[in-house]
């Protein structure tokens, strides 16, 4: 088994994990929160708590160049936007645009070994009816 599968599983079995994402979307009115584990080449899903639908389950993997935390890996930074039309640094960016992303935060995880997790929410822009 790999290291990833390793912290999928690990992160899977701490009970505090499925209350934690749940604070995190009560308290900031986003629906979709997750823990990943991110590498250079892979973003992971460790634990999702998922009220939007977005579809990714925990063991699921996104691109890693698709997301915002490839370029976080490099900052360290903490990733707050409030609303994606607004931010001058996200609003043309390409990661909002393709998974449809409102608002975002991102919280990077750092281990004492230098390995690294990711904690985000995120709420999805309102879907239109066809």
């Amino acid at each position: 088994m790999d290291d990833i599968q390793v912290d999928v599983q690990a992160i899977g079995r701490m009970a505090e994990v499925p209350t934690i994402l749940e604070v995190i979307c009560k308290t900031t009115g986003m629906g979709f929160a997750a823990v990943a584990r991110v590498t250079d080449s892979r973003w992971i899903a460790c634990a999702i708590l998922d009220n939007v639908d977005f579809g990714l389950k925990a063991g699921g993997e996104l691109k890693v160049e698709s997301t915002i935390c490839h370029e976080i890996r490099q900052t360290r930074d903490l990733v707050v936007i409030d609303d994606v039309t607004k931010s001058l640094q996200y609003r043309d960016h390409h990661t909002p645009a393709i998974y449809g992303l409102k608002s975002y935060i991102s919280v990077p995880i750092i281990r004492r070994d230098g390995s690294w997790r990711q904690c985000r929410s995120n709420k999805q822009r309102e879907r239109l009816a066809p």
